[in-house]
This record gives structure tokens, sequence and C-alpha cells, in this order.
């Protein structure tokens, strides 16, 4: 093990022990409250540019089986864990997850006090943070943080995950479906396919022109890192495609929905991260609990007359989803694809196919 720190732009310090892979990641700190999904989180692209602290005790303990990434690498920037599972148990797991992360190129501290990391977080919100492993990374750490910390932006998340080429995904041969990557998940992709789904991914850059040239059923808005004010094209084209064809979004995809349709977003302090959002359905009462990942949200008090608040967060009253008053247009802040997290709400890609004239 080396000697390991994370560093917080407020000059708070953190020490642990790092693994294998020695560097300084520089990102956002945020924390994770899931008990399981730790495969999924550190795959998903959402959670790019991110310095990712668990907040569960240990971790690792059933290892990577591949089968539940939700991409073809790990896209956090950095991860903290207080007891790492050196020994994992179970039938699908192919490697350790303190190997993985080695492989990966994954900057990673263990034996931290995950607690005070929390609840520093909890204090001072999200913020810009080193994390260093190795003597020669301790040394620059510090340093590059502050040259990071004047000029840091999430403008260029979504293009380090989203697609570059435009390809099919999945077998199916139903009506078709576009998916405009601004870093889908593999889930996302196949509940769609689940529904037969014949689906088409494009860059988060398409022109409305080259996504209508495709004859779309739908178009699928995918969750993605970042502030979705950097996505100035992406949201004028959502503009363009509004009443042209049925369009979903979901996390980064609702609130460019929303932005799209003249709503605005703001910053949370800390965001929602996890796989245990409670969430009740304005429309029908019911709560469901759901998986989160997103830094910013929807303003529900900026909402133009012609989208209605369907979902509200239960813990602090922030929007989760809304449907346009007259287009076939919906939108959700959480995941409903489940992954990591419970299954409450993966029968809403079925409800809002249903809605739609797919099934």
């Amino acid at each position: 093990m080396k000697p390991a720190s994370l560093f917080l732009a407020d000059g708070t310090r953190f020490d642990g022990a790092g693994l294998d892979f020695e560097g300084v990641a520089l990102g956002e700190a945020v924390f994770y409250t899931g008990m399981t999904g730790y495969e999924e989180a550190l795959t998903d692209p959402s959670y790019a540019g991110q310095i990712l602290t668990f907040t569960y005790p240990m971790i690792g303990n059933y290892g990577i089986s591949h089968a539940a990434a939700q991409y073809p690498r790990a896209c956090v920037a950095g991860t903290v864990i207080k007891q790492l599972s050196e020994h994992p148990s179970h039938h699908a797991s192919a490697i350790g997850l303190g190997e993985w992360l080695s492989e990966q190129r994954i900057p990673t501290m263990t034996g931290a006090d995950t607690r005070s990391i929390t609840i520093a977080l909890r204090e001072h919100g999200t913020i810009w943070a080193a994390l260093a492993i190795g003597e020669d990374a301790l040394g620059r750490a510090e340093a590059e943080l502050a040259a990071f910390a004047r000029d840091a932006t999430t403008k260029g998340l979504v293009p380090s995950v989203a697609t570059k080429e435009e390809h099919r995904a999945g077998k199916a041969r139903g009506p078709r479906v576009v998916v405009i990557d601004c870093g889908v998940k593999r889930a996302v992709l196949r509940e769609l396919e689940a529904l037969d789904a014949a689906i088409t991914v494009v860059p988060f850059d398409t022109s409305a022109e080259h996504i209508l040239n495709h004859d779309p059923r739908a178009i699928v808005v995918s969750p993605g890192p970042g502030d979705p004010t950097d996505l100035r094209g992406t949201i004028d084209t959502l503009t363009e495609l509004l009443g042209r064809r049925p369009i979903f979004g979901i996390c980064l995809g609702h609130q460019l929905l929303a932005l799209a349709c003249g709503g605005k977003t703001y910053k949370l302090p800390y965001g929602h991260r996890g796989g245990n959002q409670p969430v009740k359905n304005l429309e029908g009462g019911e709560v469901i609990v759901t998986a989160h990942n997103h830094g910013y949200a929807v303003d529900s008090s900026s909402l133009p007359e012609q989208l209605i608040p369907t979902m509200i967060n239960l813990n602090d009253g922030t929007n989760e989803g809304f449907r346009h008053r007259d287009l076939p247009v919906a939108a959700v802040q959480f995941h409903p694809e489940a992954s990591p997290g419970p299954f409450d709400a993966r029968r809403l890609f079925a409800q809002w196919f249903d809605e739609v004239g797919l099934l």
C-alpha cells in the first residue's frame, strides 16, 4: 500500500492508503450512499470527472463480474473506500475490485475515514478535490488542485463518455427509437431492447435533421455527466424536435428537455447519488424508491405553463419529473433502468411506450 490523501479545495485533508496505481485525480468530490452496486457506479458515465466516496464501510465483497458494467471502462476520476474486501466471494466474480481499479488506472484510497468525508461534503457541498496516491503525487497534489480549481468546468465531460459515431444497439426489430447519447448506460439500452425497440444511438451533438432522417417513432435523451447548460447545441436540437416526435428524457436528459421547453436548472448543494431516493408521483400518489446520480436539478418554479410537474423528491422537494400538457414529451430525473438501484421505476419505460403508441 502507498501513502494517499484526499485534498479538498477548502484546505481539508483526509489520509489513507493507496492501491497500486499512482497519480493525482482531479474532479468533484462526491459521495454515494448505496450498499451495493459499486461496479455499476464506477462504470456509470454520469460519474465522469468525479472522485467518488463510498459511504458504506466495506466495498468489494462480491468482486467485479464485468456483466454489471454500464460502460466499457471505469468512468470515475478516483475513488475513496473505507475497507476494501481483498477476498471477494461470489460465483460471478471475475476479478477483485482492488485489482480491477488498478488495471483501470483509477487512483484509489482505502482506509479512509469516509464518515468524516461524507459529513464534510454534507456541510460544504460538492467541492473540487484532488486524490493523490504515492509520494510524488502527494508532493504536487495541492498545487495541481489550486490550478485546476481556478479554471475547472464540466464542459468536457459529456464528450469524454458519449459515442463519437452513431451505431445500432441490440437486435430487436420493433419500432425505431433514436437515443441521443450524452453518456448512455448499457442498462438504458437493455430496457429499450426488452420492449423490442430497434435502437439507433447518435452523438449528443447530432442535428435535428439528421435524427429525423432515421424516421424514428420516438427519441430518448440519455443520462450523462455535468452541467446541462454546457450542451447548448443539444438543447437547441431538442427545441427543434419538440412536437415532431415523442421524446423521453432521463436524468441529464430530463434537465435538457426542461431547458429546451423554457425552464431553468440549478446546481444542487451536494447532489443526489445512490439507490435510495424516495420519489412521490403527484398524479397517482404512490411513492417509489429510485436510483439517482446527478449534481443539477430542474427549477420547479421555472417550468413554463405547458410543463406539468409529475413527481417530487420526498427528501428535499426537488422536481423528479414532468410531462408536456399537449405534446408526447415526458422526463424523469432519476434512473428507471435501476443500475445500480431498486427496480421500482423500471415499468416507466413500458408505461411511456404504451402512452405514445409503441406497444
